[in-house]
């Protein structure tokens, strides 16, 4: 081992009490995650118990240069799997000065709808499947293709095996394995339908913590890519023509349609999404116009319809954005449960 690598792996408890917090934030895009580090006396498991701290907002573009002061607020501490020990990374939102939240700070109106009571008694799960694609850093190409060229047609790839099939696995398995010893809630990984593509999922998780645990999910997912020297990008349609996008099916479900008569109370809540259907695409993101075709397993951008069997014409399911799966309804039958899969 070398001696950059001995300095990295020291053990601070045999030495001093103190630790490293690495404060993480969501940048001026909206999609870019930032962070640094800091010192602190002794370890610290309570987010509130932890300072704020501030940073230069004019340079991620959430501040003027003439007032860039922007204030961190600690809001959720996971285990640092890269510095480990009693080190913390911990997931902050971002406020001015004077206490307001900024406007790309999401987090704060998500939290006080999370924290109202009759939500917080409906108890909301959420499960989300985060794709992604590994590209070659120089060429900005996915991984394992030709450069310049292209593999094979897909098909073999989707939860493929072997050398010609699966390319990234070892970066894959080592972000699965950090996300686990950090605590956060993933719940598997699988190979994508493009080759070069995977997913996470992190759930069941509840509320506010769902979003908590997968921003600090892709925070670790860019820093083990960082290492190998590959790019992860979360675009929702990186390579054009007859190849799968990328995108986030989110499960989801409340007490309410856990229980009996949650079938029910499903379809009105997918049919009240259905009258905003143009107010919420537009809230997710840019460039899936590129990815939402009604090809390649996906529903028309400007379409919303749903469908309670996975099995029932298939052609229909693909071209649905919500499905309520066969294998649940079979289960609300045996167990009153049920949830909802967005897609």
């Amino acid at each position: 081992m070398s001696l950059l690598a001995d300095l990295q792996n020291i053990n601070l408890s045999v030495s001093t009490e103190k630790i490293i917090a690495e404060y993480i934030w969501i940048g001026g895009s909206g999609n870019d995650l930032r962070s640094k580090a800091r010192t602190l006396s002794g370890p610290v498991t309570d987010p509130a118990k932890l300072p704020k701290w501030n940073y230069d907002g004019s340079s991620t573009g959430q501040a003027p240069g003439e007032d860039s002061e922007v204030i961190l607020y600690p809001q959720a501490i996971f285990k640092d799997p890269f510095r480990r020990g009693d080190n913390i990374l911990v997931m902050c939102d971002a406020y001015t000065p004077g206490g307001e939240p900024i406007p790309t700070n999401k987090r704060f109106n998500a939290a006080k709808i999370f924290s109202h009571p009759e939500v917080a008694a409906e108890v909301p799960w959420y499960g989300i499947e985060q794709e992604y694609t590994l590209l070659q850093k120089d060429v900005s190409w996915p991984l394992g293709w030709p450069v310049g060229g292209f593999p094979g047609p897909q098909g073999p790839y989707y939860c493929g095996i072997g050398a010609d099939k699966a390319f990234g696995r070892d970066i894959v398995d080592a972000h699965y394995k950090a996300c686990l010893y950090a605590g956060i809630n993933i719940s598997g990984i699988n190979g994508e339908v493009m080759p070069g593509q995977w997913e996470f999922q992190v759930g069941p998780a509840v509320g506010i913590s769902a979003g908590d645990e997968l921003w600090v999910a892709r925070y670790i997912l860019e820093r083990i890519t960082e290492i190998a020297g590959v790019v992860v990008s979360f675009d929702p349609k990186p390579i054009k023509g007859d190849w799968n996008g990328a995108g986030a099916h989110t499960n989801y479900s409340t007490k309410s349609m856990r229980n009996t008569g949650g079938y029910d109370v499903i379809k009105k809540a997918i049919e009240k999404l259905g009258l905003r259907h143009k107010e919420h695409i537009s809230a997710y993101g840019e460039g899936n116009e590129r990815r939402l075709t009604g090809r390649h397993e996906t529903a028309d951008i400007n379409t919303f319809c749903w469908v309670s069997y996975r099995f029932f014409l298939l052609q229909i399911y693909m071209l649905c954005s919500f499905s309520i799966p066969l294998l649940l309804v079979v289960a609300f039958s045996a167990h009153k449960s049920f949830y909802l899969t967005i897609f």
